[in-house]
């Protein structure tokens, strides 16, 4: 009687629940779509250089590339007067010093990354004016001289090459400044003129500094990697194109940026509100927008990169410290699939002070990780994302994405992707810091067939509402601004990422494998079974 009950407890883990699913996966492990795409997580965005020479950041950076595999890794302010890397004698002579980008840069080969290079911002030695932006001061004016500029740019790339090796530095790509069509980034735009009146003045300084930059960069070796415009909002694009093809400009690859709401560009500090875009196509859309540009222009190999892309732009926005956030990540860098090369997520960590440094342990940052290394719910998304084998399988399910390994090991990540904010009668500052109770979407049914027969270890994760939804673990405590550290124990408890499923299967001589999951709105699941 024993042995029959413990052989229905394995059956079971194989078979359909009563009642109908809602949704069904229907995968052959036989057919396989081919290797699995890894542009999400080739790139990822950090706030400023000098953050990176913190023990903190460099830990949280050694965490998420274990953990997601990023690749390289893109951050501003590289020439920053706190990077100390330009002065000039009494003679006007430059005086280069490489001492803290060496650091920096020697830290994220340590971990297996490398650097995605921006070009900027302008170090006050070099700087037209005195215009800066953010906490930290980064100026954002053109060189006083365009020759001093490309013989800086020229000696920083040397001086690369010289320490990490021509092959290592031909694997880096080097992007010419950032968001140069925002007044706040570039020119200053002292008289506030309007975006009409200042943009094609603007744009023509860019392609000059961008012009100047390649040149600084190729002179060193010319099958380095150069690009922008690194543009807010996806713009400047034709212009860029047209620009370098008709005046025989290297572009390696474009950059831009995008992010997921109805209005704005820039706002560091989070006044002015922002809204959750409704259209299910933002991001996806402008990516693959971008990429028929690229097709249709003079270029149409170069590559796309997005350099920064998220739900919101502003680091006071507790969208991206919601549950809403995993399968908002999934939808998006699923349905670009291969039109962009990369995604570079904004950012892996809340430290982060282009508004200075942020008072409470959760207000919205950009991080994947708050200050105390806390697990948003948005980390699961790349964690799970990562964990997926190297060959894709051919599956119809829109919103799932199925893979195996060379070990035989399956893994299936599904999610649902609802959009439950209100629109604009709600700013998402008064939104997400709430509690949102998902509705069920029902039962959704994982059917596996041509698995080999045997064991298998069924194990799943889950993140959700409630479930590594750290959020709510912080408001259920009370939302304090400073946590202690039993505080900090408990929230770390309370998004641990530990299965919500570990147990053992058997797949018999028919190779299937049937099981329900429940599904709400914005739950992401991964199913792993590997065999034992």
């Amino acid at each position: 009687m024993i042995k029959r009950v413990l052989l229905l407890a394995l059956f079971s883990s194989t078979i359909l629940f009563a009642r109908a699913a809602d949704r069904v996966i229907d995968v052959d492990l036989s057919k396989t779509k081919g290797p699995t795409n890894r542009m999400y997580n080739l790139c990822v965005g950090a706030g400023r250089a000098n953050e990176g020479l913190r023990a903190d950041w460099q830990r949280q950076l050694k965490e998420v590339r274990a953990e997601c595999g990023f690749r390289y890794i893109r951050f501003h302010g590289l020439f920053c007067d706190d990077m100390g890397v330009y002065q000039e004698d009494k003679s006007g002579r430059p005086l280069y010093n490489w001492q803290y980008i060496d650091e920096l840069f020697d830290f994220i080969q340590s971990i297996g990354m490398k650097p995605f290079v921006e070009l900027g911002f302008m170090p006050s030695g070099l700087a037209s004016g005195s215009q800066t932006i953010f906490w930290y001061r980064g100026n954002v004016t053109p060189p006083k001289d365009y020759k001093k500029w490309e013989a800086f740019i020229a000696a920083f790339v040397q001086h690369c090459t010289e320490r990490y090796g021509r092959d290592e530095v031909k694997k880096w790509y080097f992007e010419v400044w950032n968001e140069p069509n925002l007044d706040g980034f570039w020119m200053g735009n002292p008289e506030k003129k309007s975006y009409e009146e200042w943009s094609p003045g603007a744009r023509a300084e860019y392609f000059k500094l961008y012009e100047s930059s390649v040149r600084g960069v190729r002179s060193v070796d010319a099958s380095y990697r150069v690009g922008g415009p690194a543009t807010a909002g996806e713009g400047w694009i034709d212009e860029t194109l047209a620009f370098v093809s008709a005046n025989n400009v290297p572009l390696d690859f474009i950059s831009t940026h995008s992010y997921a709401t109805m209005s704005g560009y820039l706002d560091e500090h989070g006044n002015a509100g922002t809204v959750f875009s409704p259209d299910r196509n933002a991001i996806t859309a402008g990516v693959k927008a971008v990429r028929a540009k690229i097709r249709a222009s003079k270029i149409p190999g170069a590559e796309l990169h997005y350099t920064e892309w998220s739900s919101s732009y502003t680091p006071a926005d507790p969208i991206h410290d919601s549950y809403h956030s995993p399968a908002f990540i999934l939808d998006k860098v699923h349905n670009s699939g291969t039109d962009a090369q990369s995604m570079s997520y904004w950012t892996f960590t809340d430290i982060f002070e282009e508004s200075g440094p942020r008072m409470t342990p959760f207000h919205g940052g950009f991080g994947l990780l708050n200050y105390q290394d806390l697990r948003k719910p948005a980390f699961y998304a790349y964690q799970f994302l990562n964990r997926l084998g190297d060959n894709e399988l051919v599956n119809s399910d829109p919103d799932s994405i199925l893979c195996r390994d060379k070990n035989g090991s399956v893994q299936a990540l599904f999610w649902d992707f609802t959009i439950t904010h209100p629109g604009p009668s709600v700013i998402n500052q008064v939104y997400y810091v709430g509690d949102h109770p998902p509705k069920s979407k029902g039962a959704l049914q994982l059917k596996l067939s041509h698995l080999r027969k045997g064991s298998y270890q069924l194990v799943a994760y889950k993140v959700g509402y409630r479930v590594n939804d750290v959020q709510a673990a912080w408001r259920d405590l009370g939302s304090p601004p400073q946590l202690t550290r039993e505080q900090v124990q408990a929230l770390r408890k309370a998004s641990s990422g530990l299965p919500v499923i570990d147990e053992k299967v058997v797949i018999g001589a028919d190779g299937r494998f049937l099981r329900d999951f429940e599904l709400r709105e914005n739950d992401v699941w991964l199913v792993e079974l590997r065999p034992l």
